[in-house]
């Protein structure tokens, strides 16, 4: 038995004509009858568990949520993105290209994730965080305020990424579980990073130069 329904509720996005579902059954705490957000179609929201579309998110093209995963408030998933398991989209959040959000993975706020990126286990972007190209994120880390994750970066374990952070193209994975000096000599070994750092004042170079004479080098 198919658990909702297109209503005659429509609104236009990107020229896409998406439909306001309405629950033809009780699952989860969604209730006979209530209305939720907008699908192009029936391939984006499964009838499956206890997954849902509601207020004004929007989820079209070949995107399909799924499993008990949650979009709501205005967030926009579009595309081919996944998104299952037990994750929750929200806010003003925008995923779309190719990304796989699932796990207990949460993107909201003004996030934007895009392109093959893949965010799962219990990892949250959030703020005017940007996570793009093929970076991962997963475990326990945090992107948030308005720090951009890209290329092919991972970023797991309890990583927090945040401020105006950039990390694009850097060959390393990122695990708080390193020591944290032999970890940032690692950072700082890296070319496009440490061009970057060096120079920019004083007390920077000291802190680098103290990292660099604690681990050795």
């Amino acid at each position: 038995m198919k658990k909702y329904e297109l209503t005659q509720n429509s609104i236009e996005i990107d020229n896409k004509t998406l439909y306001q579902i309405k629950a033809l059954k009780d699952f989860g705490s969604v209730k006979k009858g209530d209305l939720g957000g907008y699908i192009e179609s029936e391939k984006n929201l499964s009838h499956d568990r206890n997954c849902w579309v509601s207020g004004n998110a929007q989820v079209y093209e070949d995107a399909r949520v799924s499993g008990n995963a949650q979009v709501f408030e205005s967030a926009r998933v579009s595309g081919n993105v996944q998104v299952f398991e037990n994750t929750r989209v929200y806010g003003n959040a925008r995923i779309f290209g190719n990304a796989h959000v699932y796990g207990n993975a949460k993107v909201y706020g003004n996030a934007l994730v895009f392109d093959n990126t893949w965010i799962y286990g219990n990892a949250l972007v959030y703020g005017n965080a940007r996570v793009y190209g093929k970076a991962e994120v997963s475990g326990n880390a945090q992107i948030y305020d308005n720090a951009w994750v890209c290329g092919n970066t991972h970023i797991f374990e309890n990583a927090h990424v945040y401020g105006y952070a950039r990390l694009g193209n850097v060959p390393i994975d990122f695990d708080c579980s390193f020591d944290p000096y032999k970890a940032l000599k690692e950072i700082l070994n890296c070319p496009e990073i440490f061009s970057v750092l060096s120079g920019v004042n004083k007390n920077l170079d000291k802190l680098i130069s103290t990292i660099l004479t604690k681990t050795g080098t």
